[in-house]
């Protein structure tokens, strides 16, 4: 019996083959060797879906715009072994939002270059060092999307750009790696990211040298939980979040929000001058469970110029103990002057959980007796008078920050947090005794 199989858009031939009838699929199988059934298990054209293949033509860069859960990760870390293996690349740069992305996701992670390497080509890591070093000699360097300098100077023919999007300097440390990509006679890279409507990927999109591919999350069903897509469809489905993290979907301001992308794009800093005062600011969770919004958690510094610098989201899903630690590591790591929470869920139960991690640290709980928008209107204010700057970028916070308007009734809980923190650094009366540091 003959079967002929060859890929079809929407599915890899591994898929095929599975719809076979089930003696079609044994004698298909049957008739390869040992040694081609090993090799097959590692063969990716077998495997991928055609949206998960280089696409063809002369471009520099490869942007893979799709939703979570879509396979870009396999999809990169695929493309990089096949151009090591075959020769095409020996010096590869390996870019993620932070080292321990690049470890657990790109390297270690279900779908990193360590997990599918075959094992006649399995690459050696040194985390101390930073590299990868395959059998032929060909080395990959990890970098972080957190500090664009560590790619002043290196050179490179090849580069995976993880989550471009997430990364906290996202357009300086592009440039860096573009300034670096310049061995061999093809240098390229692909990106693998989650779309936001940022500067660097709104123009990648834009570049002739660029080859966009964009899926869902809806394109690996087959390989996905079911729990997973029951529960990210009756949550997601239909709002703008699921939009853009499950069709990948570029979205633009949403009309009446109080904070625009360009707004942030025309304040935002690298460095911070001075500080007299930084304060951490919280927007416990109500409960906890799977269900449960996170923990609000945002650092910001007021400067000797008077203006005020965010300098860091710790926001994350945990235990009242987790987000407590968090925020206590952060009060010292920024030498900060004071931990605002907001109490209207937890009420002095907040407070007795950051003083069960550390009773010395200095501590106010604030009540929302007002509005949220009343809340946020003084602050987005002042960013629209300047007065307020992002050092670096943070896409989560300013996701919610540009697609909350008055008229929706979820908890952005980032936002919160960063309200309260800048409420009583810029508009509190009490100002504390001016004291010039740099963190």
């Amino acid at each position: 019996m003959n079967v002929e199989l060859s890929r079809t858009e929407n599915e890899s031939i591994a898929m095929q083959v599975s719809q076979l009838l089930e003696e079609e699929r044994k004698q298909l199988l049957d008739a390869l060797s040992n040694e081609e059934a090993n090799a097959l298990l590692y063969q990716w054209e077998f495997w991928a879906r055609p949206n998960q293949l280089p696409p063809k033509g002369n471009w520099r860069t490869w942007l893979l715009l799709a939703g979570r859960g879509f396979g870009k990760t396999r999809t990169g870390a695929e493309y990089i072994i096949e151009q090591v293996k075959t020769g095409k690349a020996t010096r590869v740069a390996l870019v993620a939002p932070t080292p321990a992305d690049a470890r657990d996701v790109m390297i270690q992670g279900e779908s990193g270059i360590l997990t599918i390497s075959p094992p006649w080509f399995m690459p050696k890591y040194e985390p101390s060092k930073r590299r990868i070093t395959w059998p032929n000699g060909a080395i990959a360097t990890i970098y972080s999307g957190a500090h664009p300098d560590q790619l002043r100077g290196p050179q490179h023919e090849l580069a995976w750009a993880d989550e471009l999007a997430a990364w906290k300097y996202p357009q300086e440390t592009w440039d860096m790696l573009m300034f670096g990509l310049r061995l061999g006679t093809n240098p390229r890279v692909v990106v693998t990211t989650t779309p936001k409507p940022i500067p660097v990927v709104q123009s990648l999109v834009k570049a002739q040298t660029t080859a966009v591919t964009k899926g869902s999350t809806f394109d690996n069903a087959v390989n996905l939980a079911p729990a997973f897509l029951e529960q990210i469809v009756s949550k997601y489905e239909g709002t703008r979040l699921g939009r853009q993290e499950l069709y990948a979907e570029i979205l633009d301001d949403v009309p009446g929000a109080l904070w625009k992308r360009q707004m942030l794009e025309d304040t935002r800093v690298p460095t911070h001058p001075d500080l007299i005062r930084v304060v951490i600011g919280i927007d416990p969770a109500a409960t906890e469970n799977e269900e449960s919004d996170e923990t609000g958690i945002v650092v910001v510094g007021k400067g000797v110029d008077g203006h005020a610098y965010v300098l860091d989201d710790l926001s994350l899903h945990a235990s009242p103990d987790g987000w407590a630690r968090t925020a206590v590591s952060a009060y010292y790591d920024f030498e900060a002057d004071r931990i605002v929470a907001e109490t209207n869920n937890g009420g002095d139960m907040v407070e007795h959980t950051i003083r069960t991690v550390d009773k010395t640290v200095s501590y106010k709980k604030v009540h929302a007796s007002r509005g949220k928008l009343t809340r946020a209107e003084p602050i987005a204010a002042l960013y629209e008078q300047g007065k307020v700057h992002h050092v670096g970028s943070f896409g989560t916070l300013e996701d919610q920050m540009c697609t909350w308007a008055p008229s929706q009734m979820q908890s952005p809980d980032r936002m919160d947090a960063l309200v309260w923190a800048l409420t009583e650094l810029m508009l509190k009366k009490d100002k504390p005794t001016v004291k010039a540091r740099v963190v």
